[in-house]
């Protein structure tokens, strides 16, 4: 009898083990997802109005280098 309840026991405390990574693992995914998002924010922030040209548009190059 003895052994099978401390067999029962592990089994239980590998599933609190599991759920509390799991638990742990889905704060991590959203932490980093908040982090992705700010990080993209202030990337696209530092970037400007692009040109959009168009085949046949008229446009002026520099030539130096």
């Amino acid at each position: 009898m003895g052994f099978e309840i401390r067999k029962k026991e592990k089994y239980e405390g590998a599933k609190r083990l599991a759920k509390k990574m799991q638990k742990i693992q889905e704060e991590a995914k959203m932490a980093l997802g908040k982090s992705q998002e700010k990080i993209k924010k202030y990337a696209n922030r530092k970037k400007g109005e692009v040109n959009k040209y168009r085949v046949g548009d008229l446009v002026m190059l520099s030539t130096k280098v």
